[in-house]
């Protein structure tokens, strides 16, 4: 602390983690120069000399509100605060993968991943097969049926406490979706080959993405065909939904029994798009979002089956999700490196509230962390991807564990990040803090 006094800044450290995690109150002179690296180094010194099995970690901080992304000096002159008070530095945990899990390798691109159960993650590859992997490890599941490409693939998640059975749903480039029920209970024979209990078809062109509603019992879909479709989840062949009822073979060779498959139709279908519908999300049971090539953000009404409000964008989209403060939140990527935040509630302006720049091409995947309002995760053509905090414009981190194009990501059990790429491989960043 002996540098030029000059160019140091007093500073007091304070936190909102236990007792073990808090420096002493009393303010301190730093070097104006230092940035986040050097003040976490200070605070690991601090907390070391009261409490000596203290290991040392990495910290963010925030002044006023904001993440301290340059060093001191250049960040109060940037914002306008005096180096003539006591500057207040919360610090938390950084927000970084600390662990690089194996990878689960694939027969070919990894395009879909769902992360919403904690004991699995589905996946969704250009081979036409989704798979089921227990604790990121093992595949226990194989669903086939779908002739090509899977682009989409969710958790259905009927009867969650029955751990032994799980419902999922895929959307293919051979214009349908397959409803399959996996029973997960132990079994030492990996994997099983599930086939589908229903098909929905009636999209007249590649299906690109879907989203289950909170309540579990419906099913949107969006396409190139330009439309979204609404499914039933459940049915049979008494239910208005259920078209026809066909016998298919359970397993891949003509020796196996065969067994009742429902075929589905849509119950309502939205229309507005004029272009691919890349994205949909439905965040609460009224409400679905959707997102296109024709660059516009739609809102619609589920029980109207209308359209309610439109936003374009400059470009192409890739990707939607709700989240933020009060789920309220659009963020959206597509064709260039950008990633945009909006706020819907702020009529009068269709202007970005954030904007991310890191990456350097499109941007294929965006998730919204299940349970911070601060915290995403983006995936890109440009092989990376990052963990972004509303509080600053700069990158948390930037994973680099894929050697090829990005298509998917979405959070793990809230402190993993998990996606997919042109490399063929399920990746898992872990170990990641988010208070």
């Amino acid at each position: 602390m002996d540098a030029d006094p000059s160019r140091q800044v007093r500073v007091r450290f304070v936190t909102k983690m236990p007792p073990p995690l808090r420096a002493p109150p009393a303010a301190i002179a730093v070097p104006a120069d230092l940035s986040r690296m050097g003040l976490s180094e200070i605070v690991n010194s601090l907390l070391a000399a009261a409490e000596p099995d203290h290991k040392a970690q990495p910290f963010d901080f925030l002044v006023d509100g904001e993440l301290v992304r340059l060093p001191l000096q250049q960040f109060l002159l940037a914002k306008g605060i005096t180096a003539e008070r006591v500057l207040e530095l919360e610090y938390v945990k950084a927000v970084a993968p600390r662990k690089q899990d194996k990878p689960c390798p694939h027969d070919d691109w990894v395009s879909a991943v769902d992360g919403s159960n904690p004991s699995f993650i589905l996946t969704g590859c250009y081979d036409g097969l989704a798979r089921l992997w227990k604790d990121a490890s093992v595949c226990t599941q194989i669903l086939e049926g779908h002739s090509e490409a899977i682009t989409s693939t969710r958790f259905i998640n009927k009867g969650v406490g029955t751990e032994s059975s799980l419902h999922v749903v895929t959307g293919s480039k051979d214009r349908s979706l397959r409803l399959y029920k996996c029973d997960t209970s132990v079994s030492m024979d990996y994997p099983k080959r599930v086939g589908a209990y229903k098909i929905l078809r009636g999209h007249t062109s590649s299906v690109q993405s879907i989203a289950v509603d909170p309540s579990r019992d419906m099913l949107c879909s969006g396409s190139w065909d330009s439309t979204i479709k609404l499914w039933a989840v459940e049915g049979s062949e008494e239910d208005g939904d259920a078209v026809s009822l066909k016998k298919r073979r359970t397993n891949s060779d003509s020796s196996g029994p065969e067994e009742s498959q429902l075929e589905g139709s849509a119950i309502s279908t939205l229309l507005g798009h004029t272009q691919c519908v890349t994205a949909v999300t439905w965040p609460d049971q009224q409400t679905i979002y959707s997102a296109s090539w024709d660059h516009s953000v739609r809102q619609w009404d589920v029980q109207a089956v209308k359209e309610t409000w439109n936003m374009f964008s400059e470009k192409a989209l890739n990707c939607l999700d709700c989240g933020g403060e009060g789920s309220s939140l659009i963020a959206a990527g597509g064709s260039d490196p950008i990633l945009r935040v909006w706020d819907p509630r702020k009529p009068g302006s269709l202007a970005p509230v954030f904007q991310f720049s890191s990456h350097s091409s499109w941007i294929t995947a965006c998730k919204w962390h299940p349970s911070s309002w601060f915290h995403l995760v983006s995936s890109s053509f440009d092989g990376k991807v990052m963990l972004w905090d509303l509080r600053t414009a700069w990158p948390l981190a930037s994973v680099d564990s894929h050697k090829d194009k990005v298509l998917c990501a979405d959070w793990w059990k809230g402190g993993s990040v998990i996606s997919g790429g042109a490399d063929s491989k399920l990746c898992i960043a872990s170990g990641i803090e988010i208070v």
